[in-house]
């Protein structure tokens, strides 16, 4: 705990503000809002197969740090320290261990350098999984420890799971995503009725409950495009980026529907709801209203 201290009080000595916007920009790689937006691209605009490859080795990553946050429950450095100024606390959602940010961009960067398969990606993809970890170290948000278990979960999920989803045949994806969809989103109801009620620990359950939803209706998603959807990523330039501006805008649009609960309970539905028609949305209702529209072959 000594050494970890030290680190992190070493970072906040040479502190400036320089220092402080690249700690900001580059972990912005590891949150939600950019983590979606490159799987979106992927997905819509890219190679389909990869996307979905992609999406399912984040979600195994982001299932094990959620079920390793409730299990461990560090507590973040800033609240045991009292000497450290932390930084953009408010992305501090859950407790410490793992660093949820470190999960993500190791899981996502990982999975992307084992698709594109070049040195020079491989190498842009390290550079930002180490800079994510750093940077929330920097702020003072996440012990070491935290980015080194955020580290060794991602890189491992996506050795293990990369592959398997990217070799898996259009039929198994489909019993595949119809089983785990219905899974996750149960498991996210559940979870959001619970929070609802007050039965379980907000900070340890409520960032699981919105991995559930969000991958739950991914997956259902993905089970309705194989069985009658069927896009294809093909297509012009404008093509490709009208259908991800307006499809990312509507997936904006839909996580600002927060703001319509002020009711701090009633927000969990809320977010269960806002993140199951975000997957839903990104893998079949887009490809599906796209296609009427020309934007999807």
């Amino acid at each position: 705990m000594n050494a970890q201290v030290s680190i992190l009080l070493f970072f906040q000595k040479i502190a400036n503000p320089v220092l402080d916007k690249l700690a900001v920009f580059f972990t912005l790689f590891g949150e939600g809002t950019i983590s979606i937006c490159v799987m979106l691209a992927i997905l819509w605009c890219i190679d389909k197969r990869k996307g979905f490859a992609i999406a399912g080795t984040v979600f195994y990553g982001l299932t094990g740090m959620s079920i390793m946050k409730a299990i461990v429950r560090m507590p973040r450095p800033f609240a045991v320290i009292p000497e450290l100024a932390a930084k953009r606390i408010s992305t501090a959602t859950g407790y410490s261990f793992p660093s949820g940010h470190t999960t993500t961009a190791a899981t996502l960067y990982t999975s992307l350098a084992m698709a594109v398969k070049k040195r020079w990606f491989s190498i842009i993809c390290a550079a930002l999984i180490l800079m994510v970890g750093l940077s929330r170290m920097y702020l003072g948000v996440h012990w070491p420890l935290d980015v080194a278990g955020g580290l060794i979960l991602g890189i491992l999920t996506s050795l293990f799971f990369y592959r398997m989803f990217a070799s898996m045949e259009e039929t198994a994806q489909a019993q595949y995503s119809v089983i785990i969809g219905t899974a996750s989103l149960i498991t996210g109801i559940i979870l959001a009725v619970l929070l609802f009620a007050g039965r379980i620990d907000d900070t340890a359950f409520s960032d699981m409950m919105k991995n559930f939803a969000l991958f739950g209706g991914a997956y259902l998603g993905f089970f309705w495009d194989a069985k009658r959807i069927h896009f294809s990523t093909e297509g012009s330039l404008v093509q490709k980026l009208l259908r991800f501006i307006l499809g990312f805008a509507v997936v904006l649009g839909i996580m600002a529907l927060k703001h319509l609960v002020s009711d701090p309970q009633g927000y969990y539905l809320m977010a269960c709801f806002r993140y199951a028609l975000t997957g839903l949305w990104a893998t079949a209702l887009h490809p599906y209203i796209g296609k009427k529209l020309r934007l999807f072959s």
